[in-house]
């Protein structure tokens, strides 16, 4: 018997994304879900799906506006970008400075929230990983649910080791639901990484295929998803043959580039595209479920040619000396904006008007949205990116052969800029190329800071931009000073801090 108005604890997470997950269908009917406990939850199939639904919520870290994947400032893709060379900021917000020169320190919020969300969505996984394995349900279902749980924990495990290194997760349930539990250290790189990898692993022999996905299951987790986030865990440990290996199995999975960059993005691509891997399926009317990106960016005299209204922040500029590194005839400009229409079809030219950049329009608006919030899905991961890790890894591992050129110039051919003949670099000019390539490809889409991590240009990024605070030990975030004083000094502050 379906139960109403119970579980009131998770109707925030719950109901964010299970609205979000409507986006493809007719909206469910709303439930509100008061606790978790043996007695009241857990009971049958629909309570395993809310269940695993609510771990979604951990996408746009919920409890953090805009956060996550989301466009606002709590989100790790705006940090990523303003703590490398994508993004600056017009507001008179300092914080975006602190980024952008590794001002670093315990007391940061912005740095820690990642830490402060994503740490109970870990443990709350590993309960409900037990939990639902007592549900009396079909056992296909409750197997996929399973494997959704534990991609959803390698994710978000994923990004607290991207951040803060290794830390103190819960994979044990009896301990994650214990709220006297012992404080546990941080365990080391090794068995983070192997953690990690194995959930996904687990996972992906469970989960389906994106190609065998329900339109209205878009944006759950399918062995395509898993399969980029091994690549991302791979390249960062700069495991080259893992990571080409890996991707020699998902490029079997039936995925291209798609026709035109700028259509990735829009409103109407929507569980439409064979590039996209993973995304966060938004609503404009649901809380802690939209895409704020155009309203951090857009400038304020900015009118859509089609009349669509836009909430218009107008903070975030992608800074000159980085625009000016691409090609002026990339078609990935149409989205990067340094001239755009005004009243009556008046192009405004943001360098001629001493604008700091240009706007890094990227996402199409939505035709339904009457606020900042709007329905067009954020992009979490895709073929593309898939596509230029593999370039960098086959360079690394095998040096400047055919197949690394290949894909690179496909990604090219797409943006209609000049293709690089075979032959034409060495292994460190090839390399170069493709690390300009991940910028021109990639830009805003969260992976710049992992990105120049990995190639050993972060800390240097800094200093460059005149940073008197940067160190070598900045590549990973502070752990929470509470954390540090709670646990009476077991879980130790990363170094440098």
């Amino acid at each position: 018997m379906r139960r109403k108005k119970q579980y009131s604890k998770l109707l925030s997470i719950i109901l964010a994304f299970s609205l979000v997950q409507t986006s493809c269908e007719k909206a469910l009917e709303e439930e509100t879900y008061d606790r978790f406990s043996s007695t009241t939850f857990y009971l049958n199939a629909e309570d395993a799906k809310a269940a695993v639904t609510g771990m979604y919520g951990g996408m746009l870290n919920v409890g953090f506006y805009g956060g996550g994947w989301g466009g606002a400032n709590e989100g790790w893709v705006a940090q990523s970008s303003f703590m490398t060379d994508e993004l600056v900021c017009s507001w008179g917000w300092d914080g975006w400075r602190k980024f952008n020169q590794l001002n670093f320190s315990e007391d940061f919020s912005q740095l820690l929230n990642h830490y402060n969300g994503l740490m109970p969505n870990v443990s709350e996984i590993t309960i409900n990983l037990e939990k639902i394995q007592g549900v009396n349900m079909d056992a296909n279902l409750k197997a996929r649910y399973t494997g959704e749980l534990k991609a959803l924990r390698a994710h978000y495990s994923w990004i607290l080791y991207n951040f803060y290194g290794p830390v103190p997760i819960r994979v044990d349930a009896k301990e994650a639901s214990n709220p006297s539990a012992a404080p546990i250290p941080k365990p080391d790189k090794q068995w983070m990484v192997a953690q990690i990898e194995k959930d996904y692993k687990e996972a992906m022999a469970i989960v389906p295929k994106a190609s065998d996905l329900a339109a209205a299951e878009y944006g759950r987790f399918t062995k395509d998803a898993c399969l980029m986030g091994l690549m991302k865990l791979y390249m960062h440990e700069k495991n080259w043959k893992e990571a080409i290996n890996t991707f020699n199995v998902l490029k079997t999975y039936g995925h291209g580039l798609q026709t035109n960059y700028t259509d990735i993005f829009k409103y109407a691509n929507k569980g439409n595209s064979l590039e996209v891997l993973l995304a966060v399926p938004c609503r404009f009317d649901a809380d802690n479920s939209s895409n704020l990106w155009l309203a951090m960016c857009m400038p304020g005299n900015y009118v859509d040619p089609n009349g669509l209204s836009i909430t218009q922040w107008g903070g975030y500029k992608m800074p000159w000396k980085t625009y000016d590194r691409f090609n002026p005839i990339d078609k990935r400009l149409e989205v990067l904006l340094a001239k755009w229409p005004t009243t009556g079809g008046v192009m405004f030219d943001a360098r001629a008007n001493n604008y700091i950049g240009a706007i890094p329009m990227k996402y199409g608006p939505d035709p339904g949205a009457i606020s900042e919030q709007t329905g067009t899905d954020i992009v979490v991961w895709r073929y593309a990116d898939a596509m230029l890790l593999a370039a960098e890894a086959i360079n690394e591992d095998q040096g400047p052969v055919k197949e690394a050129y290949d894909l690179i110039n496909a990604v090219r051919t797409r943006a209609g800029v000049p293709t690089y003949a075979l032959g034409q670099f060495d292994k460190t000019g090839l390399r170069n190329k493709i690390m300009d390539e991940r910028l021109f490809e990639l830009w805003c889409e969260g992976s710049r800071r992992e990105d120049m991590i990995r190639w050993g240009t972060y800390i240097q990024h800094a200093k460059d931009e005149g940073s008197i605070f940067a160190k070598p030990e900045y590549v990973l975030h502070p752990i929470p000073r509470k954390v540090v004083n709670e646990t009476k000094g077991v879980v130790k502050q990363n170094d440098g801090y």
